[in-house]
């Protein structure tokens, strides 16, 4: 009997580890007339446990897209059943490790779950690079996979298998610094890129969803950016990262007084590139979003945090509805409403 209940229980095991990634197994996507956005990373560079790195998954009309795939973030996007098999392009914000680690990985598994076509990377100059060095990097293991997968009603085709770039130039900024440019159109979805200031990490981009009436908004890595709030008018969700400086500044002293000058100063620099939770609150109002949601929570997970102290000050410019991302946090745009609804995977 007890022999039974084991044999039972790896049987369910191995079946439920067996259908993460593939097709007909997944969950249901987001309905097509849904937009839909998951969050599979939200921490920054350092290892947080129950964070992975940056990444943003939007679905629309049964398609899959994601903003930038940092490292462990595949892993969520399998456990959770997402329906790779629909990936159509990753959007790279910019070329920071946190911000394409995964790409190859997202690029390979899509690809086995039953990807037909080769799978777009969008992003700033030097994105055909990055193409390049996956492609290169996974050759083999397609061919591998190919000669041993590929037979009878399962197609594998290598050349559908691949990174295909689409390096993105902006037109002329205006007085302000702004521009966008519209990268994608298809089903009705409108993907726009918009300049943000990352320097010397140059050019980098946010990126707005407008899907049937409905918008999102990803900021991607900026300092307080005008701009951004400017692209982001009457967007539903603002999705901002946000790293609170006065709590960077502790911890970088905190190193410098451990003997780590190296990683002090590191630190301490890291604070000239981006946004605080008070600075993004203050676009999110600029930009008259309904939601503001932030991401790219730098300090989570590290001795120093706590959501209050992270938050402290962002409500003190006035009304605004916001709240922490964290892993497997969904948000679902219904068209023909104004209701947005938040979830957990």
């Amino acid at each position: 009997m007890r022999r039974g209940f084991w044999r039972g229980a790896v049987t369910a095991a191995v079946l439920g580890l067996l259908s993460v990634g593939t097709a007909r197994a997944q969950a249901p996507a987001a309905q097509p007339d849904t937009l839909k956005v998951t969050f599979c990373g939200t921490s920054g560079p350092l290892p947080v446990r129950d964070r992975a790195k940056t990444c943003v998954v939007v679905q629309a009309a049964g398609k899959l897209y994601a903003v930038d795939v940092g490292p462990e973030s595949v892993e969520n996007l399998m456990l959770w059943r997402l329906p790779m098999a629909q990936a159509r392009a990753v959007f790279l914000t910019h070329l920071h490790s946190d911000h394409i680690g995964e790409v190859g990985e997202f690029n390979m598994q899509s690809w086995v779950a039953g990807r037909p076509a080769p799978l777009a990377l969008v992003g700033p100059s030097g994105t055909d690079k990055v193409a390049r060095g996956f492609n290169l990097a996974y050759e083999n293991d397609h061919v591998f996979r190919n000669a041993h997968h590929e037979h009878g009603e399962v197609k594998l085709p290598i050349a559908a298998g691949v990174l295909a770039p689409q390096v993105v130039a902006m037109p002329k900024p205006g007085p302000d610094g702004g521009a966008t440019k519209v990268v994608w159109q298809e089903d009705g979805l409108t993907v726009t890129a918009i300049l943000v200031a990352h320097n010397p990490v140059t050019p980098a981009f946010g990126y707005r969803f407008d899907y049937k009436g409905r918008s999102v908004v990803i900021s991607g890595d900026t300092r307080k950016w005008p701009p951004l709030a400017a692209a982001a008018k009457g967007a539903d969700v603002l999705i901002h990262e946000a790293q609170n400086s006065d709590m960077t500044k502790q911890m970088s002293q905190g190193l410098k007084m451990l003997g780590n000058p190296r990683m002090s100063s590191i630190m301490a620099d890291t604070v000239s590139y981006h946004t605080t939770p008070v600075e993004a609150a203050d676009i999110a109002r600029m930009a008259g979003v309904k939601r503001l949601v932030l991401y790219h929570i730098t300090q989570a997970g590290l001795p120093a945090f706590t959501p209050e102290a992270f938050t402290k000050g962002m409500d003190a410019g006035g009304p605004l509805d916001w709240r922490l991302a964290k892993d497997g946090m969904t948000i679902e745009l219904p068209p023909g409403s104004s209701e947005i609804r938040f979830g957990q995977n």
